[in-house]
């Protein structure tokens, strides 16, 4: 199973960006889903799930600002990242569960596929 993510890049603070994750080697659908981010000096910290039921997560920190949502036919996972803040600057990971639920989690020992990495700098 390979995951490749892309789409970061360099943004103004306000700006966009949407991360891409294609999928090879395993059906995205029916299994759970997440993108993860690793900020500076910090450990990696769940940003947001979906389940194998569409149930979304998102962190406290990006709700109402990134969307998470996945296309089965292309097999891609995508991250839809408005209103981006400094505090946002990261490498993106997605990642996919060997699991089918109602529920997701964006505990990262949840995950068993990696994608390698995209960074996002959000900067003026």
């Amino acid at each position: 199973v390979q995951l490749q993510a892309s789409g970061g890049g360099t943004v103004q603070p306000g700006g966009s960006l949407r991360l891409s994750c294609a999928v090879s080697g395993r059906k995205l659908e029916p299994y759970n889903v997440g993108w993860f981010r690793q900020l500076p000096g910090k450990e990696r910290e769940g940003v947001s799930c979906m389940s194998s039921v569409n149930r979304t997560v998102y962190a406290d920190a990006v709700k109402g600002r990134f969307a998470i949502s996945k296309d089965n036919v292309k097999n891609t996972l995508y991250l839809q990242m408005n209103s981006l803040k400094p505090d946002d600057t990261a490498i993106y990971y997605c990642a996919i569960e060997n699991k089918i639920g109602m529920r997701c989690s964006t505990a990262d020992y949840e995950y068993d596929y990696w994608g390698q990495g995209t960074l996002v700098t959000v900067s003026s």
